[in-house]
């Protein structure tokens, strides 16, 4: 099966299939024709320098296949992600999902949205919640679901329910208010966010930093500590490796 999707593996054995290739030359070519003025980082695209990147005042930050697992295992929890950022924030975003045909948009200042496949368009709003609450449903990874940081944050709640998704799905779904928190102390990158955080920030919800994180998952930083400076995530750093972050709704407060 894994023929048929073309799959080879990068240097750090993460799956790459034709549909990212294929879907990152559409969409890189397609911004370019829009914008040439403006820069694109790809995850399929190798990344200019930093010596040169620290001058872009605009740049596309693209995923042309967020969830490759997911996609190849076909159970339809994948993306495509375009974010803008300015400076070292989102300031658009737009995340497709082929298998629902939704396609979730925000820009600053102007609020959150959805269009479905049938082409009606919604504003969309993180849920109102207190952390003390009992019951609130989390959402996260399934392929970190047995990290000890992990089961540390969970308990913090009262009696809450925990659901794996993959992809960005879990971002859009506090968005939407379908989750109330989506912790990540885990390894991601830039491109893996960008164009799903805007899109919370415009729902009302947080997207927070939680503390660096290598590559392989090491947890570098305490992020307790960290949680609390609600410091947002930032694009287009010297390194595209984002820390760790936890997302929420729109919560009354921080600790119970």
């Amino acid at each position: 099966m894994l023929q048929n999707y073309g799959v080879e593996f990068k240097g750090d054995a993460s799956p790459l299939t034709r549909a990212d290739t294929e879907s990152n030359h559409v969409i890189c070519e397609g911004l370019q024709r829009v914008a040439p003025h403006i820069p694109i980082i790809s995850e399929e695209t190798r990344a200019m320098s930093f010596d040169v990147r620290q001058n872009y005042q605009y740049c596309w930050v693209v995923d042309p296949l967020d969830g490759t697992k997911e996609f190849i295992k076909r159970n339809g929890e994948f993306t495509v992600m375009i974010g803008l950022v300015q400076g070292s924030a989102p300031v658009l975003g737009v995340v497709h999902v082929p298998v629902t045909g939704k396609t979730y948009y925000a820009v600053s200042g102007k609020g959150a949205y959805v269009r479905t496949a049938e082409g009606v368009t919604k504003q969309i709003h993180a849920k109102d919640f207190s952390l003390g609450e009992p019951g609130l449903k989390l959402v996260g990874s399934a392929s970190h679901g047995g990290q000890p940081a992990l089961q540390e944050f969970i308990e913090l709640f009262e009696s809450p329910t925990f659901t794996s998704y993959g992809s960005s799905l879990k971002l859009l779904m506090v968005a939407e208010g379908d989750a109330h928190v989506y912790p990540r102390l885990a390894p991601t990158m830039e491109w893996d966010t960008c164009a799903a955080d805007i899109i919370v920030r415009e729902a009302g919800g947080l997207v927070v930093q939680a503390g660096k994180v290598s590559s392989t998952g090491e947890l570098l930083e305490d992020w307790k500590e960290l949680l609390v400076k609600e410091l947002p995530l930032e694009y287009n750093k010297p390194d595209l490796l984002n820390p760790s972050f936890v997302v929420f709704g729109r919560r009354k407060a921080l600790s119970k």
